[in-house]
């Protein structure tokens, strides 16, 4: 893809996603600016793009109020899953992107509620914008994709590869085989990837069997 294009795209989503950031009061003030530095700091947009791109291939149409708060969901739960790998309980790191990590700049505590605040904050665009939806067949197929995104983020996806990724590293006597390295990069890193493709092509009203090609090209 051009580097014109691609940048214009990030840019894009970017103002999408950060639509959906929440307003902070003077109360929460201090986690809504946490978690949104966190989503702000950076990042390729990967998972969006290809929940969009996939969307625009069953429809031919790359907007929609349901798929973008699918978007910044997908994004929210992404960038949780950073700024708890940042922890010092996990990989420690001060930087990420060349820029303080969360924890660096806020403290280990609020790194912590920063990274809740993103995951439910994720569930809670997608519900916000299912409500308005009349449709009932969008109404199922949001359903379905929400359903999607919480198993791939869960223990058999996302956070289940992330554990086993901990255990090994952590315990020195464990011996990691080829089964249990495909596993964790099936699970932390494909997991998500699998959730935006297949978010966007059942938000588009795929098929199921197109669905499943999608997850197996994912």
């Amino acid at each position: 893809m051009d580097k014109t294009l691609l940048q214009e795209k990030i840019d894009q989503i970017n103002k999408i996603i950060e639509g959906f950031l929440p307003e902070g009061d003077s109360n929460n003030a201090l986690i809504t600016e946490a978690a949104a530095y966190s989503v702000k700091a950076g990042g390729k947009r990967l998972r969006p793009m290809l929940m969009q791109e996939t969307f625009r291939l069953f429809t031919g149409k790359e907007e929609d109020p349901l798929l973008f708060a699918f978007m910044a969901a997908i994004e929210f739960i992404h960038t949780y899953s950073l700024v708890h790998d940042d922890l010092p309980a996990m990989d420690n790191d001060e930087f990420r992107r060349g820029l303080p990590t969360t924890h660096a700049k806020y403290g280990e505590a609020f790194g912590i509620l920063a990274g809740d605040a993103l995951l439910n904050t994720a569930f809670e665009t997608a519900l916000k914008e299912m409500k308005k939806e009349k449709d009932p067949v969008r109404i199922s197929n949001s359903v379905r994709a929400l359903s999607v995104l919480a198993e791939k983020a869960g223990i058999n996806g996302m956070v289940g590869g992330q554990c086993l990724d901990v255990y090994a590293e952590q315990n020195t006597s464990f011996k990691t085989r080829k089964e249990e390295l495909y596993y964790i990069y099936y699970n932390k890193t494909s997991a998500l990837l699998q959730a935006s493709m297949m978010a966007g092509a059942i938000l588009a009203g795929a098929s199921e069997e197109d669905v499943k090609t999608i997850e197996e090209i994912a």
